[in-house]
Formats: structure tokens, sequence, C-alpha cells
């Protein structure tokens, strides 16, 4: 089992948090607001934890779950408190409409996250092409995920395999471009062909 903290509050931060707790995960939650935080612990139960914003976070994951726009920043606030962690990037950084994205042609988010990160520490994109309702526990999913430290990958893909989730190695980090455009790829498709939000993106192996 891993242990994890969780930088945001949101919809994503509850749905992993929920996923990780009942799978046995130590799990710490973080926020900005410290009452939210600690109700959303209480929430999760079996032992979930509220951190201090801004400080050392206890997990040796750091899963980053606020919007796109607050990534960099908040990474760059914490500083050297990122030291030797591996951070999961889960964000899509959507324009406004939801048309496309906001980072140029041949970088990501996850990238630039890394940029702002201490040298020690490792980003690995992965969640971002799944949705938080989907998953509720229980419920098999793929998570693609990629970045450029063996070990940070390691770690990542065994936390996401604890869930009871399949990991899929999608290659390194520069590959978080395409990972990203695929997380606004679904929601054209929930737009558009699929209608609505209540699907998955997997892959069958076939042969």
């Amino acid at each position: 089992m891993s242990s994890i903290s969780i930088i945001g509050l949101g919809g994503m931060a509850r749905a992993i948090g929920a996923r990780a707790v009942e799978s046995g995960n130590a799990v710490e939650v973080i926020g900005r607001d410290a009452a939210k935080a600690k109700d959303l612990a209480a929430a999760l139960g079996g032992g979930a934890t509220a951190g201090t914003f801004g400080t050392v976070p206890a997990g040796d994951i750091v899963i980053l779950a606020v919007p796109n726009a607050g990534a960099v920043p908040v990474v760059t606030q914490y500083g050297d408190a990122l030291a030797g962690k591996v951070i999961i990037d889960i964000t899509n950084p959507l324009t406004a409409d939801g048309a496309g994205l906001v980072t140029p042609d041949g970088t990501s988010a996850a990238q630039q996250i890394a940029q702002a990160a201490p040298a020690s520490a490792h980003v690995v994109k992965a969640f971002n092409t799944v949705f938080g309702h989907a998953l509720t526990p229980g419920r098999s999913l793929d998570v693609l995920y990629a970045g450029d430290d063996a070990r940070a990958k390691a770690s990542v893909s065994a936390f996401i395999e604890s869930l009871g989730l399949r990991p899929l190695d999608a290659g390194g980090l520069d590959m978080a471009h395409w990972l990203e455009g695929t997380g606004l790829l679904m929601i054209s498709l929930a737009r558009h062909g699929v209608g609505n939000f209540n699907f998955t993106l997997g892959v069958t192996i076939i042969g």
C-alpha cells in the first residue's frame, strides 16, 4: 500500500481519496481551507487525516488535484516541501469553453509543473483520462500514465493497482501533452458522440 497526500478538496480529490482509503492506503488531504480539509478527511474515514497547506506533505506520493491554473502556483509555493516526492498531476489544461488546450504545442501542464517542482521531485501524469464519478469503488478502469523517472512510475503504477485499477504506461513525460489531449477528446465525446459523461476510456487487448 502507498502513503499519499492529496492537495485539493474538489470532486477528483474526494473520488481518488475514497478509493484509496477503501484500498487500505494511508491518505492525507490538504487544502487552503483547513476546516474543509478536516471535513473531507472525516467523510473519507479509514484513518484519513487533514494536513496543513504549504508544509511538507506526509505522503510519499502527492496528488495535485487542483484546477490547472493553480497547479504551478501551488507547486511553486510549496517549493522544497515537495523535495523527493512523487507528484501525480491529474489536471487537464482546458480553455474556458473546454474546446481546446491552453498549453502550447510541444509542452504540457505536467511538464510545466515538473519545471516548477524541486529537482529531486518527479512528476507523473495520471488520472486525467478518468472522470471522477467513474472512480466509484469496485469499478475496474484503465488509468493511463506517463513520466520520465522509472522508480516514480513504478510507485504510481503500484498505487493505481492498489485501487483495483489497471495502470497503462504511455511513455515519457513528453506524452503528457497527448494524455491531456485525450482528456479534451473525452469531453468532446461526452458533448457529441456519447452525449453524456457516463463512460470510460480503456484499452482492449485482442489476439
